[in-house]
């Protein structure tokens, strides 16, 4: 059984910065995409961030050049390093990895971690 373990979440000031971390574990095979998704009180869950296992990497646009996805493949770990964060970056987090074949890979989530971004 595959397991995600988040941590790094919180609350910081408008322009501040915050590093969430993933650490995936058990029997993973196949593709190996790990990714960051947020989903902001009465909005629908969205993509933020993803790397594969050869660190391809796709961001959302509204995240651009503020967020950095990479990944430690020998810990199986996926990091989100978040600058310049805006109130409309509040929002749970949630970590994701897809494995197995790519025509009809399995998903596992993590629980989440809030990031609240406030004065």
């Amino acid at each position: 059984q595959v397991q995600l373990v988040e941590s790094g979440g919180g609350l910081v000031q408008p322009g501040g910065s915050l590093r969430l971390s993933c650490a995936a574990s058990g029997s993973i095979f196949g593709i190996n995409v790990m990714g960051w998704y947020r989903q902001a009180p009465g909005k629908e869950r969205e993509l933020v961030a993803n790397i594969t296992g050869f660190r391809s990497k796709r961001y959302a646009d509204s995240v651009k050049g503020r967020f950095t996805i990479s990944r430690d493949n020998a810990q199986n770990t996926v990091y989100l390093q978040m600058n310049s964060l805006k109130p409309e970056d509040t929002a749970v987090y949630y970590c994701n990895l897809k494995y197995g074949v790519s025509w009809s890979p399995l998903s596992t989530w993590g629980q989440g971690t809030q990031v609240t971004v406030s004065s």
